[in-house]
Formats: structure tokens, sequence, C-alpha cells
């Protein structure tokens, strides 16, 4: 039976940063704390909606039906 090696927490002497060019600190740092507005469609759903546009346009549908059916929920929150 082997034995383990220690872990290290050193870097390992191959990966040598100084030498590496066009690394950006950063660079995706403001992206990820804003969050994302990534959604994961079933495959159904893809084959009616296959285009950001397309499933854009049909949300603002849904979105101005819900308005016209509940035009104000302000006041139902208020009641409830």
């Amino acid at each position: 039976m082997k034995k383990a090696k220690p872990k290290s927490d050193d870097i390992r002497p191959e990966y040598d940063f100084a030498k590496m060019k066009g690394g950006v600190r950063g660079k995706y740092a403001k992206g990820y704390r804003e969050g994302t507005n990534l959604v994961l469609l079933d495959p159904e759903v893809y084959k009616a909606f296959p285009t950001a546009a397309a499933v854009n346009q049909a949300l603002r549908a849904v979105l101005r039906i819900t308005k016209v059916v509940r035009p104000s929920t302000a006041r139902s929150r208020k009641l409830g």
C-alpha cells in the first residue's frame, strides 16, 4: 500500500504566472456579482421557442395578458 503524499498549499513550480500573458484579473467579477439571467428550457419548450427573441416575445405576450386579467396588483396586495 502506497503512502499518500501530504497536500501542499504551494503552487507547483511549473505554474509560473509571471510568464503568462493576456490574463486580466477580475475580468468576470462584475458579472458574477450581478448574478445571471440564464434560464434552462425543457426540450419541448426549446423546440417551440428556439431563439431568445422568440422566448422574449412569448413572455411579453404573457405579461400583457396578465395585466389585462389583473390590472392592479398593488390594490390586491393591500387587501391581502
